[in-house]
């Protein structure tokens, strides 16, 4: 599988994939909000996008949709519930669909609510699995819940889906935030040694060669991941102070997300 990572540099600093079969050149756009970005790559490339995914609803994962589908003539995927906001679906997914692309691609859906309740995350059946995971994980970071989602279904996602993907599972988010993220994973556990080190080396990317994490390095850099260091309870309870002396998993990612939400 070919994975060719689309910045377009916009405002929300998003991200588009176009992920391929080295066999057919057939190729499936996720979130092709610059579509022209995604139609020159894959003109560039002699690719043929047949398939479009958006993760979710929000107009910076479905605002190319249009474009593409004029110029190429793909189908359009999304969440089963998201058709009555994502004009012109023509198949919804569910936990557990696989979509084919080209004669060796094959990618399976997982239903990951929380950033919205409609929203789909993609895992690669490749030797070396790959998460396009749009705004539900970020590289050091969870989405938010503004816009049509809930912290706790958030946190059930985190829990009982991605944090069981193997550690060497590289993640494709739908932006790059990444060193907000460290920041603050860094103010909620000033020792993190990992994450200071890892801020020292991207604050300065090039989005355009942006790093690609892996599970493994989220669960030592992500301070969503981290729900029982010590360190992460301890400041959590200067913002808490009724925090439990020992509290769950859930109200302590509700809360991490809570201070998230302003900081």
């Amino acid at each position: 599988m070919i994975v060719e990572q689309v910045w377009t540099a916009n405002a929300y600093r998003n991200f588009n994939y176009l992920l391929v079969c080295p066999k057919t050149g057939e190729a499936l756009a996720i979130d092709p909000l610059d579509h022209k970005k995604c139609l020159a790559a894959a003109k560039k490339h002699g690719w043929e996008i047949t398939q479009i995914v958006n993760t979710h609803e929000h107009g910076d994962h479905t605002g190319g949709n249009r474009a593409v589908v004029a110029a190429t003539g793909a189908k359009l995927l999304a969440h089963e519930n998201a058709g009555s906001r994502i004009p012109g679906v023509d198949r919804g997914l569910k936990a557990g669909d696989v979509i084919k692309v080209g004669k060796t691609v094959e990618l399976e859906t997982l239903d990951t609510p929380g950033h919205t309740m409609s929203h789909v995350c993609l895992l690669s059946h490749t030797d070396t699995p790959a998460l396009f995971c749009g705004d539900t994980l970020f590289n050091a970071g969870a989405g938010n819940c503004h816009g049509g989602g809930h912290p706790e279904h958030l946190y059930h996602t985190f829990a009982s889906q991605l944090a069981k993907l193997p550690d060497e599972t590289l993640v494709y988010p739908g932006h790059d935030y990444i060193t907000n993220n460290l920041s603050f994973t860094l103010d909620r556990e000033p020792d993190n040694e990992k994450a200071a080190a890892l801020l020292q080396d991207v604050q300065d990317q090039d989005p355009d060669q942006a790093l690609v994490s892996t599970l493994g390095l989220e669960k030592e850099i992500n301070t969503f991941f981290r729900l029982h260091s010590p360190a992460v309870i301890a400041r959590l309870r200067e913002a808490f102070p009724d925090l439990p002396d020992d509290p769950d998993s859930k109200t302590v990612f509700v809360k991490l997300r809570e201070l998230r939400n302003s900081w």
